[in-house]
């Protein structure tokens, strides 16, 4: 595959997994919170610091032999297809959990303090998260990991721009329900497609 449909493909995948995810509502939190443009950088920094070490991670993966590799990223697809259709938690309550993280945070913090707070959330919430899972096999998967890494960053950051802009307008316009259906139904079709490349039909 190109490079760019390669990183098209991982945007696609990314920001509807990620979309529902705690990410997306600590994101609006910090942007309740504090100055938009502050959190903003800081939340992307711990994006691109997160899909780095997936893309790494998945990268070291593809240096083993190729079928089981894919077996196993076929059956990391799959796993993501069933999370997706887990039952969703509140918002409300995802919220609360954000705030109690924020708690020792004082009420007007500096820029550089917002930006590292926003980090730190960001990048804790993200770690071993099902898109840094997915972002790792990806990687493995495509042995292309600037592509890899673009679409997952791209995808991430886009997610977390949107919690910043219009996230509480967002929860109530798109049903996340059928966000999470449709993440569900690409996983399964890449997971299908990996385990026949695996099987060597494909």
């Amino acid at each position: 595959m190109h490079s760019l449909t390669i990183a098209v493909t991982v945007f696609a995948l990314i920001v509807p997994a990620e979309l529902p995810d705690k990410t997306f509502v600590a994101t609006l939190v910090l942007a309740t919170r504090f100055r938009g443009l502050p959190v903003l950088i800081g939340a992307t920094a711990g994006f691109v610091v997160q899909a780095g070490i997936a893309v790494g991670a998945g990268s070291a993966l593809a240096l083993l032999p190729t079928t089981p590799v894919k077996a196993v990223s076929a059956a990391i697809f799959a796993l993501g297809a069933v999370l997706m259709l887990r039952p969703l938690e509140s918002p409300a309550e995802e919220e609360r959990e954000v705030e109690a993280e924020l708690a020792d945070v004082p009420a007007e913090p500096s820029t550089w303090r917002v930006i590292l707070t926003s980090f730190l959330v960001l990048f804790l919430a993200e770690w071993g998260d099902l898109t840094q899972l997915l972002t790792a096999s990806l990687s493995a998967k495509y042995h292309a990991p600037l592509a890899v890494f673009a679409g997952s960053a791209l995808g991430l950051s886009t997610v977390g721009a949107l919690g910043v802009v219009g996230g509480k307008a967002l929860l109530r316009v798109i049903p996340m329900v059928w966000v999470r259906r449709i993440a569900a139904a690409a996983f399964l079709v890449v997971a299908v497609v990996t385990a026949l490349q695996a099987a060597r039909v494909l």
